[in-house]
């Protein structure tokens, strides 16, 4: 059975001395494991961040962007082979691997003008002779701490930032699925990034623990669960550290009366089943306004019969596995008590049987779902649909402010009107206008409010670009030159 070692100095690293099984979600068979990293491991690869610091942030903006231009090219040209890795450990549909890889692509392109997005101001004779300017320059080592959903997207979003910025880098990722982060690093050394800029090291919370203590580690982004969020930037601000700590999110998909049925029903199964529901994005309720509730919970059931669920290599597949037993287990639990909690189970997925030992659950329609039910209160994290339903829309849009988690939200609607006033009135961080997961294209920023962010900057784009740098500003006065030198060579940036 293949071990998945760290990638430290551009080698791999670590010996078996605690390790992790890595399964197959979509056969329940393990295939690999996986290296849980001790303290020394992780110290050995934020020594070799540490170390490879200087020269990085030294290296000419030119070269830094030669390394993201080339990573791209890469990207696109492996995504089949990497989207196949992403699918055997996580187990999304291929073509949903794939789509991962693109939007993290997406960062990585933006990254590639960080000659620009690293500019500083500049502001002449402020006082008589005197000038000043400003800079940014990058934060030291960062570590990097990302989750199973996404073991390509969010990496990118982090590392291709970080990196640009000049900073070096310690990932830690899901030990679930850690093969594609031992991919992207291999890439990044192909695409001419000096060994020691980018390690990889991973484990539990041993390794999670020791970067969020470690004095050489000046700054920490996270993306997982609220409860580990919030933990993470408490333990790790409390060590001085700069820190984003993306946490969980209870997506809305507020319907209003006038919207088109089955455009709406089409989009919420999309939103709530796509990659099994574990997205941070994912629609996991959606409030059905005044009327409109029978029609479109209607439509809703009759399109989850012929959804495909199955390993995510074969074509036909449309939803694969969740990653674990237990979790899918745990997903259960919260459909078999729906019930009893007084909501309408309109379809039970809890109850499909599967021919294989994978990790599979069906879908699942709650209707009459109270704002008081564990199946609304918790991030469920797999594909289950709670329609909780109101008679106006500003009782919508109260209970989506009322609402702990403020991620994403999408609003579907004719009413231009009343999209403004959503828009306007919604305490959320990414609203979409009938547009059903509004994750930002990578000119813009990822991040929520309320408790699905800790910290004060958003992850992957413009934000990015702040948290990864800190800003110096110099106030100059120089005497009038004596005398100058003339230089005919065409300047260079070497």
């Amino acid at each position: 059975m293949a071990l998945i070692r760290h990638v430290v100095n551009g080698e791999e690293f670590g010996t078996a001395e605690r390790t992790g099984p890595v399964f197959n979600p979509a056969t329940g068979v393990q295939q690999h494991e996986v290296i849980l990293g001790s303290v020394s491991d992780v110290e050995t690869a934020i020594a070799a961040a540490k170390a490879a610091l200087p020269a990085w942030r030294a290296t000419s903006l030119t070269k830094r962007a030669d390394v993201m231009f080339r990573l791209r090219h890469l990207l696109k040209e492996r995504t089949p082979e990497l989207a196949a890795i992403v699918t055997s450990e996580h187990g999304k549909v291929l073509s949903d691997a794939a789509g991962e890889i693109g939007r993290g692509l997406e960062n990585v392109e933006f990254a590639s003008g960080l000659i620009n997005l690293l500019k500083g101001e500049y502001s002449q004779q402020v006082s008589t002779g005197i000038d000043v300017h400003s800079v940014k320059q990058p934060v030291g080592v960062v570590g990097c701490i990302t989750p199973f959903n996404f073991p390509v997207m969010v990496p990118l979003w982090m590392v291709a930032s970080a990196i640009a910025c000049g900073n070096t880098v310690v990932l830690k990722p899901s030990e679930k699925d850690p093969s594609a982060s031992v991919y992207l690093a291999r890439l990044f050394l192909e695409a001419g990034l000096p060994a020691g800029v980018l390690n990889v090291v991973h484990g539990d919370k041993v390794a999670v623990d020791t970067i969020l203590d470690s004095p050489d580690v000046d700054a920490v982004s996270f993306v997982g669960s609220t409860p580990i969020a919030q933990s993470i930037y408490q333990r790790a601000s409390a060590n001085g550290k700069r820190v984003q700590a993306l946490g969980g999110a209870k997506n809305h998909m507020v319907v209003l009366e006038d919207a088109d049925v089955e455009a709406a029903a089409d989009a919420a199964v999309s939103a709530a089943y796509g990659s099994a529901g574990e997205r941070c994005m994912a629609v996991s309720v959606l409030v059905a306004v005044g009327e409109i509730g029978d029609p479109l919970v209607a439509a809703i059931e009759r399109r989850l019969g012929s959804l495909v669920i199955g390993d995510g290599t074969h074509g036909d597949s449309e939803m694969g596995p969740l990653i674990t037993r237990e979790h899918r287990d745990k997903v259960c639990s919260y459909v078999k008590g729906a019930a009893a909690e007084g909501a309408t189970v309109v379809v039970d997925g809890s109850q499909k049987s599967f021919d294989n030992d994978g990790f599979f659950i069906g879908v699942s329609l709650l209707d009459n779902v109270g704002t008081d039910m564990r199946v609304y209160t918790d991030e469920i994290f797999g594909p289950v649909l709670s329609v909780v339903r109101v008679d106006t829309f500003d009782e919508a849009i109260a209970l989506v402010n009322a609402n702990p988690y403020g991620n994403g939200v999408a609003l579907f609607t004719r009413d231009g009107g009343a999209a403004r006033q959503f828009e306007f009135e919604i305490e959320v961080g990414m609203v979409g206008i009938n547009v059903p997961i509004p994750v930002p294209i990578g000119s813009f920023s990822f991040g929520g409010w309320k408790n699905s962010l800790f910290g004060d900057a958003h992850i992957y784009g413009p934000e990015s670009f702040h948290f990864y740098t800190r800003s110096k500003v110099v106030t100059s006065r120089w005497p009038d030159p004596v005398h100058s030198k003339i230089e005919l060579a065409f300047p260079g940036n070497s």
